[in-house]
């Protein structure tokens, strides 16, 4: 047997907050804050957002390494957090989460249209998250009553390693039946989901504009001047440029031509290893 480069897309896997869902990814950060509240830790939305992208527990753990919120938690129970700790803080995080998760479960605008001309084409949709696959059931639940259904959804916590490791997506490769990662593409809004799509050999697509690295509404976003909204594209662009995505993005809205052009790289034998 010969190996032969895949010609075409065969799927697309997708995040979902910041993605496909709820526009400024505010569903997972601002229940970060309040499950720390509950604990007397001050964390800001800012703060927040840093990590996102991972695991919720390893998020979790990767505030409690910063410097300003260590110490607040020291202040408050006379110790460093531990690992126990941050068991106990993202115990409280997950019915919070799950409680919450529908206040923030819009589409985002084009996101179906885009989504339905891909399937039209041919192409597969997976899917994948941070969230662990209780909150993924709320989640997915809530994206159908709003006519959004994936092929494939994997959660955090149903493969060994979360991002930024190529678990997830890898699942997805099997479960859609893909012949080949090269003809797959990763989309997201976080440097950790990139990093797991560069990591599974795939393309990969970064938003700067519907996700967490902006963090704005959808209207704020579309009132936005345009010179703040350049500059801000820039900022988010530096925070992707060491994940090195294929492309950059502002939504899911302009993913078909990334698609197309993506289709004729692979005609051309272009592989997203290579670049």
């Amino acid at each position: 047997m010969k190996y032969q480069n895949p010609k075409s897309v065969q799927a697309v896997v997708l995040d979902w907050a910041g993605t496909v869902v709820d526009f400024g990814s505010f569903a997972p950060t601002q229940i970060f804050v309040e499950a720390f509240s509950e604990f007397n830790v001050e964390v800001t939305l800012e703060e927040a957002r840093g990590p996102m992208g991972m695991g919720k527990w390893d998020h979790i753990r990767t505030l409690c390494n910063e410097d300003s919120i260590a110490n607040s938690f020291k202040k408050e129970f006379g110790r460093f957090p531990t690992d126990e700790d941050v068991t106990t803080i993202y115990n409280r995080f997950m019915p919070l989460q799950i409680s919450k998760i529908g206040e923030h479960s819009e589409i985002i605008p084009g996101a179906l249209d885009v989504i339905n001309d891909l399937r039209k084409c041919g192409v597969k949709i997976g899917s994948c998250s941070g969230y662990p696959a209780v909150v993924m059931e709320k989640v997915v639940e809530m994206a159908k009553e709003n006519n959004y259904v994936a092929d494939c959804v994997v959660a955090t916590d149903e493969v060994p390693n979360g991002r930024p490791y190529p678990a997830q997506s890898l699942s997805n490769v099997m479960q859609l039946g893909v012949s080949d990662v090269a003809a797959c593409v990763k989309v997201d809004d976080t440097t950790p989901g990139i990093l797991e799509g560069r990591s599974a050999g795939m393309w990969t697509v970064a938003l700067t504009c519907s996700g967490n690295a902006l963090g704005v509404t959808y209207d704020e976003y579309v009132s936005m001047p345009k010179d703040l909204l350049a500059k801000e594209k820039r900022r988010v662009e530096e925070l992707f440029k060491n994940s090195r995505p294929h492309y950059m993005i502002e939504t899911i809205n302009e993913l078909p031509a990334v698609i197309a052009d993506i289709n004729s790289r692979l005609e051309k034998g272009e592989m997203p290893q290579s670049f």
